[in-house]
């Protein structure tokens, strides 16, 4: 795993290493183990490397045998060595053992087609001397990021933000129309992102820039049948079998590695079902860790020490405290670069430092079983309310509804109304094809409530109606469950999971995650399966918990689903949060930027201080407007004390011969 960064404009025939070092600078962490930099007539690209396949050989930037081709890399190919093979049948020779080059090849072999054969998680570049024509690409879900701007003639592209604000060329300004889209779906839809003028590469598409011309085009895309219950002949066990087959090819893949792979267990079933697959493809010692927290209603100790000691694994676990939290909050959003609503992140980041710490640089987890075989509460609320809104005034059908969110204090007991109240928000609106999300998004726009009377002061479309532009044209005639499903995974899972969660917490300590259900034959298959192999009545997940039945135990087979989850306002709001966090939250600060109303954050606070019973919504409107202040902080006014400003690593360059 890598970071990746470069600097196009065929009108600059001399771009400096001075430049590249310095955009790579900001990203060490991502690759500490070696680092490079090539620089042709009008490019400049380097990389840093963490070395995990071929760890003597696949230095980077690296070019083809005439010097023609040369790609940086971030990411792997699960699959090289059957790629390497078919090279080697069609005359291919190979001057290393690494994924890099076998990509560089098939590349060179098929163009944009090459896309289409891998196996993995990737965004790379590759700059084609004789076309003075630059390629770059992403994964097919959006593992691993890559952003870019381009204009006046110049094109700058790395793998985060910060990068790319380092190279001297764009200055830094926040976006008022994707923060008010962040404070709508908690993330900001593809390509946007917090700051103007820069874009992130959409997954599953490519780019080719040539002087004065750049086209994106998708070589990629999530579908969900529209007529999945047409397979409904596949019996349950039918799908149990393609489907173990699938996972299990999809991890023996992921464990392909020069360096030790460890796994993340959370408690949950999809951690825990991906640790059992990898001790049944290799059965030796294997590392698992996972973090707990000192709050009752937020840890899930019991069900991580459960499963390591049914798969006999080596185990080493912390404990997050609400100062972590917040000790450790303004790094993360470094790390981030985008407001987040909710504080999961940090126990990610302190998790991934524990990988670090114990010396291993690969962890394989279990992200995308959740939305592509129906876990999500989102789902099933939907389902609910479905089914509630064909008997609106049915008193007995929303109490469905309790069983979602046991955690959620004010919807239980006396406050049945309450779930009711919040809960009948255009309970009949199902043939909007957003209907699963409405809720969601009519919440968090609340906290919009709080922006400054500048932020939006000219007319701007609502995101949501934005957004209802890009659904695909046949998108109603999906089912409600595959439409929920949809929407989760083209929003959240890149935009948020596995950016704020996943990629961006482990490279902050230099750690690879790898994800066995984002393999994209493991998505096309649940994609396409019936309504009930995934949710059977209440009971989300169905065919991995009946796959999984005798091979965990089954108080994680059978327990409920719970949210992940972690403190905020006891964490974020508390007098023992570090004085930078409560100074940023100050109404002189609130003032300064600009961003929101002094007056209705102060009030809020107060709700904190005075020991209220604080809502999801508020929770997540201290956590979104504390990270805006201090993102702006950072990249606005320069006040950053996690800004590089030392190259630790050796960084050659190599210049264009031809």
């Amino acid at each position: 795993m890598c970071g990746i960064s470069g600097i196009y404009n065929p009108a600059n025939p001399t771009i400096q290493p001075a430049d590249i070092r310095n955009m790579l600078m900001q990203i060490q962490y991502r690759g500490p183990d070696e680092s490079g930099i090539y620089i042709g007539r009008g490019i400049g690209m380097g990389s840093v490397r963490l070395s995990i396949i071929d760890l003597a050989q696949g230095q980077q930037p690296m070019s083809d045998e005439d010097g023609e081709l040369w790609i940086i890399y971030n990411g792997e190919i699960f699959n090289f060595i059957e790629l390497r093979d078919e090279l080697k049948d069609l005359g291919y020779q190979f001057r290393t053992g690494s994924d890099t080059e076998v990509l560089l090849m098939l590349f060179k072999h098929y163009r944009e087609k090459c896309l289409e054969k891998f196996n993995g998680q990737f965004a790379f570049a590759i700059w084609d001397s004789r076309r003075q024509e630059l390629f770059i690409a992403r994964d097919r879900v959006g593992i691993r990021p890559l952003y870019y701007y381009n204009s006046g003639g110049t094109f700058v592209f790395a793998s985060e933000i910060k990068c790319i604000m380092e190279s001297g060329i764009v200055k830094p300004e926040l976006d008022p129309d994707t923060l008010n889209q962040v404070f709508t779906f908690w993330t900001i839809p593809s390509p946007g992102t917090l700051f103007k003028g820069i874009y992130e590469l959409p997954p599953g598409q490519y780019m080719v820039v040539g002087k004065g011309s750049s086209e994106i085009r998708s070589y990629w895309d999530l579908q969900f049948s529209a007529h999945a219950d047409s397979h409904e002949a596949n019996s349950l066990q039918d799908s149990i079998e393609e489907f173990e087959s699938l996972i299990t090819d999809s991890v023996r893949l992921r464990l392909r590695s020069d360096v030790q792979v460890a796994a993340y267990l959370s408690g949950g079933i999809d951690s825990s079902a991906t640790t059992s697959f990898i001790k049944n493809v290799e059965p030796g010692v294997l590392n698992t860790f996972s973090i707990g927290f000192d709050q009752e209603e937020f840890d899930e100790t019991p069900y991580q020490q459960s499963v390591s000691s049914w798969l006999d694994t080596s185990h080493s676990s912390i404990v997050c405290k609400s100062q972590d939290i917040a000790s450790n909050f303004a790094k993360v959003l470094w790390h981030t670069e985008i407001p987040i609503l909710r504080t999961g992140a940090v126990p990610m980041f302190l998790l991934s430092k524990l990988v670090h710490d114990h010396g291993i640089k690969v962890v394989i987890t279990g992200e995308g079983a959740d939305e592509f075989l129906g876990g999500y509460n989102i789902f099933k609320e939907a389902l609910i309310r479905e089914f509630w809104s064909r008997q609106p005034d049915s008193r007995i059908r929303p109490l469905l509804l309790q069983k979602l969110y046991p955690y959620l204090a004010q919807f239980q007991g006396r406050n049945s109304n309450l779930l009711k109240f919040f809960f009948k928000y255009r309970l009949r609106d199902t043939d909007s094809p957003v209907y699963s999300h409405l809720i969601r998004w009519n919440n968090s726009k609340h906290i919009r409530e709080h922006f400054s009377d500048g932020l939006l002061e000219t007319p701007r479309i609502d995101p949501i109606d934005a957004f209802l532009d890009t659904l695909p044209s046949d998108f109603n005639n999906l089912d409600l469950l595959s439409r929920a499903q949809w929407l989760e995974s083209k929003l959240f899972l890149s935009g948020y999971l596995l950016s704020s969660q996943g990629d961006r917490m482990s490279m902050a300590h230099s750690v690879e995650g790898r994800y066995p259900f984002l393999d994209h034959r493991v998505i096309e298959f649940c994609t396409k399966l019936p309504e009930n192999h995934k949710i059977k009545g209440l009971n989300e997940k169905y065919l991995l918990k009946q796959m999984m039945k005798g091979r965990l135990p089954d108080q994680v087979v059978n327990r409920p689903k719970q949210a992940y989850r972690a403190p905020v306002a006891t964490s974020l709001t508390s007098s023992n949060a570090p004085e930078y966090i409560r100074d940023i939250m100050s109404p002189g600060q609130i003032k300064r930027h600009g961003i929101f109303k002094t007056e209705t954050v102060e009030k809020l606070l107060g709700k904190m201080g005075d020991g209220k019973t604080v809502t999801e919504n508020e929770n997540m409107a201290v956590a979104g407007i504390l990270s805006t202040q201090i993102l702006s902080d950072l990249f606005i006014s320069g006040n950053n004390p996690y800004k590089e400003t030392e190259m630790r690593i050796k960084c050659p360059v190599q210049y264009d011969k031809t």
